[in-house]
């Protein structure tokens, strides 16, 4: 088994390399499903995407994205096992697993990083609220054209495979999470 440090290596630009495919697969389940807890979980985590003020604001190189990456996964997590099963949920499904990764990576700032997620659900973006998206088929619809549109022009950011970068990481999350 590797290292925890080398898992993260491993996987942290693996996810920026997804997550325009990831946003893409969350905005059609936001279209189809008929579950509140998942249309408000996918609507929090793709509302995210949109919002000027990020943990880490996206142009940051190396870590740039990489706390949109965290929320999409920690927000999955917010659905029920039994619904993240259901067939064309597994997107959900996986998202979650991997959100296991971030609770190892950050320890006992993963907390803070959950109420921050849990926050999501008052936040607006593009004009929309996620309460809104959440109770208008035109609200979600929009957020989902607007997810598609986002993930055809996201270029994925660098992430080397270097350690300081998860050092760097962390101590930026810590500090942004810091009272959350």
């Amino acid at each position: 088994m590797s290292s925890p440090e080398s898992r993260c290596l491993e996987s942290f630009p693996l996810w920026l390399r997804t997550l325009g495919d990831d946003a893409r697969a969350l905005s059609a389940l936001l279209e189809t499903s008929e579950s509140e807890a998942v249309i408000r979980a996918t609507a929090s985590a793709l509302t995210y995407l949109f919002k000027s003020v990020d943990l880490i604001p996206d142009g940051l190189e190396d870590l740039g994205y990489m706390d949109d990456a965290f929320v999409v996964r920690v927000a999955c997590t917010h659905t029920a096992e039994d619904e993240r099963s259901q067939e064309g949920h597994a997107i959900l499904q996986r998202l979650a697993d991997e959100a296991r990764l971030i609770h190892e990576f950050l320890g006992d700032d993963y907390a803070a990083l959950e109420r921050h997620v849990d926050g999501l659900e008052s936040a607006s973006a593009r004009g929309r609220s996620v309460a809104e998206v959440v109770q208008s088929a035109e609200a979600r619809s929009g957020l989902a054209r607007d997810v598609r549109e986002w993930a055809s022009t996201y270029g994925t950011p660098g992430f080397g495979r270097d350690a300081k970068n998860l050092v760097k990481l962390r101590s930026f999350l810590k500090t942004k999470l810091a009272g959350a």
